[in-house]
């Protein structure tokens, strides 16, 4: 072929030979959601080599280019070597997405060179785009895909590779609704010890044990097998707490202070804030596709986790090609500036937060106080907790089981008698009135005297009015409403207890929580055991059953009883600060729903709430003695599994005839609610409203089951 012929040849008729060809390979790889496999012994055309190498870049299949490269390609760089290289570059970059648009095929004899443009979708650099050039051979076993580190990215020379620079922004604050700090960037010391450099451990122990809180036991087990010239990590403390005994410690031999930068917690709601830590190693590629260098300290649970992109801002980065040779200089190819980190400020009230803790003690379970004018989450205590401080250094003792379970949103309990509030809201929905009566001798035998169900008092409470029913908590008024709303409707019940928020999540902001369970027909047929009874829903009626709900839960839908019916989706996340070129963002409460029932059974529900703590024979009665003001509440004891002592509810509203405060508590397996729950409520009313704490008395159970 004369050098005229073959230049028109590859001119003119190739570009026209390749429109079919363009053509195929898009619908390729961009119509086709499942390429056809490409098989060697086939012996397939350059145009489906080329088309099938093309889809392995856009796919990030390294397995199947490999299959496709000539024998020496892959003699030089194995299938391992090829995956890491890969990996190690679409992290580096951070890319999240590969285009490939096939442009041109040239053929010479037993080789072919196929032009495209490559696209990579970036976290840090956005789109980056280059035209590269693959080249195939004809070999006995058909056509092979010659390897070149270009096919990583078509600027790259042979030996050549991608790095990146980054720079990394501080991470902003979390605030309290008041500004107080509640995670912090601050200063750090870790307290070391060089074993060697020891001359007199008895003092040495005496005050690293002052300075720790650790014993000497400990202490000495952090740096007992250590190397004489070794030093070894004791604990990291922040500064501000190390300083009464820094000078001490830099006075003893063998020890060894190390200040360093990182987050500091004030150490109140730690499920709720959350806590930092490194990006674990089967995490770290997911991590640098996001564009993280992949040695960051990141959100890892709580606030901290969701508020990671406005916590750690962005991060800036300068994109190189570094040659092979060392003394050659780097050629930029990309940068993006940095973006400071953005602070949080949520509805919680610090001091408030530390006193229901305090209050709450040591024992297990929860407590949510939410303003019910706007669904502001004021204190969320979840009971075993952990000290963030200490998990973010080495050598930190593990967290007590169960302590990084947020039991104010994902704790699930049968909520036993609160849930006669609900059952009283169906009852005046559907057929019964303020006014209805009810006979309490003790027990009932609505099921037959087979299946006698006991009121809590054994000897009965007499005849009773509805909102008395709800203020003495009488479990025999509570089975009738159950029966008779089940003869209207097997899921009635059901159905007004989800149209009070319970079996689905709140939708708070920031934090996980659980959606409960409220069981029915076709649940219970789902479980496959037996059909769904007149008994599933009168056991339901005073809040057992299969009935699961979050403390979270209760709170909203006590809030809603006392302001008026609405149900205000709980508020955590308040704002997000500023940043250049980024405005402050607000989350204004949210009202998404409102209870189905009307003002006038809204008002008997409330003069029953008042009466547990006001009506002398109210269950919360004792506890609530001498309140300066009005509130209005409700007891509950749920059963849990045999055996073990129920768990104690209470849940209030104060002022009562102005609400502006809800608590909620529940004590896992604690008793009875309102000898055990009831109390510490009152404390942190008074506590929210600076009034002397009433000690914790040593009420007789007294509560309905």
């Amino acid at each position: 072929m004369t050098g005229w012929t073959r230049r028109f040849f590859l001119t003119r008729f190739v570009p026209a030979m390749l429109s079919g060809w363009l053509s195929a390979c898009r619908t390729v790889l961009e119509l086709s959601p499942t390429p056809r496999p490409f098989t060697p012994t086939s012996l397939p055309s350059p145009v489906e080599v080329i088309t099938a190498a093309l889809e392995a870049l856009r796919r990030e299949d390294p397995a199947a280019l490999w299959a496709i490269l000539t024998p020496a390609s892959q003699a030089v760089l194995s299938l391992d070597e090829l995956r890491a290289l890969w990996r190690n570059t679409m992290s580096t970059v951070s890319v999240q997405a590969v285009d490939i648009e096939p442009l041109a095929l040239i053929q010479e004899g037993e080789t072919v060179q196929a032009r495209y443009r490559i696209r990579w979708k970036t976290v840090l650099f956005g789109d980056l785009e280059a035209e590269g050039v693959m080249m195939l051979r004809l070999l006995p076993e058909g056509w092979r895909v010659v390897w070149r580190d270009a096919l990583l990215w078509p600027a790259l020379g042979e030996g050549e590779r991608l790095q990146v620079e980054y720079i990394i922004p501080e991470r902003a604050n979390l605030y309290d609704r008041e500004g107080q700090s509640l995670a912090v960037q601050g200063e750090w010391v870790e307290i070391g010890v060089v074993p060697g450099q020891i001359t007199d451990e008895r003092i040495l122990l005496q005050r690293l044990a002052r300075a720790t809180g650790l014993s000497p036991e400990a202490i000495r087990s952090r740096y007992a097998f250590g190397r004489p010239d070794w030093y070894m990590p004791i604990l990291a403390l922040p500064s501000e707490r190390l300083t009464p005994f820094a000078a001490d410690l830099t006075a003893t031999p063998g020890v060894t202070l190390r200040p360093r930068s990182g987050r500091i917690y004030v150490g109140v709601a730690p499920q709720t804030i959350g806590v930092v830590g490194k990006i674990p190693a089967e995490a770290l590629d997911q991590w640098r596709r996001r564009g993280y260098r992949g040695d960051e300290w990141v959100g890892r649970m709580g606030l901290e986790a969701w508020g990671e992109p406005y916590l750690a801002g962005t991060h800036g980065a300068r994109l190189f090609i570094q040659p092979k040779a060392a003394n050659a200089s780097p050629r930029l190819i990309a940068e993006r500036p940095f973006a400071p980190g953005r602070s949080i400020t949520t509805t919680l009230q610090r001091d408030l937060q530390a006193h229901a803790e305090e209050i709450f003690g040591d024992r297990t379970g929860a407590v949510v106080v939410m303003d019910p004018r706007n669904g502001d989450l004021l204190a969320l205590v979840s009971k075993p907790a952990f000290d963030p401080n200490t998990l973010i250094w080495p050598h930190s003792p593990p967290p007590p089981p169960g302590a990084f379970l947020n039991r104010a949103t994902q704790g699930l309990y049968p909520p036993g008698s609160i849930f006669k509030i609900v059952v009283m809201a169906a009852a005046l929905t559907y057929g019964f009135t303020a006014s209805s009566l009810f006979q309490d001798p003790g027990y009932w035998d609505g099921l037959g005297p087979g299946y006698r169900k006991w009121c809590w008092l054994k000897s009965g409470h007499g005849l009773i009015d509805l909102p008395t029913a709800l203020t003495f908590s009488c479990n025999v008024a509570f089975y009738q409403i159950g029966f008779a709303l089940y003869q209207q409707d097997p899921d009635l019940l059901s159905r007004v207890a989800r149209a009070f928020g319970l079996g689905a999540p709140t939708g708070v902001r920031g934090i996980p929580e659980e959606a409960g369970l409220v069981p029915d027909t076709a649940w219970r047929a789902q479980q496959g055991d037996r059909p769904w009874s007149v008994g599933d829903v009168v056991n339901m009626a005073i809040g057992q059953s299969d009935l699961l709900v979050t403390p979270l839960q209760i709170a909203r839908m006590l809030a809603a009883i006392a302001n008026g019916g609405v149900l205000y989706r709980p508020r955590l996340v308040w704002r997000i600060g500023p940043a250049p070129g980024q405005p402050e963002e607000t989350f204004p409460s949210e009202a998404d729903g409102h209870l189905p029932i009307s003002e006038e059974a809204l008002r008997a529900i409330r003069q029953g709430l008042l009466g547990v703590t006001t009506h002398p024979r109210g269950t919360a009665a004792r506890a609530f003695q001498g309140m300066p003001f009005l509130v209005a509440g409700k007891t509950g004891t749920a059963e849990t599994v045999p055996g073990r002592p129920p768990h104690a509810w209470f849940a209030a509203y104060a002022p009562a005839d102005q609400p502006e405060l809800v608590v909620v508590v529940i004590v896992e397996h604690g008793g009875q609610g309102s000898a055990i729950a009831a109390p510490l409520a009152r404390q942190i009313f008074e506590a929210y409203y600076g009034l002397p704490r009433t000690p914790l008395p040593a009420l007789p159970a007294q509560e309905d089951r």
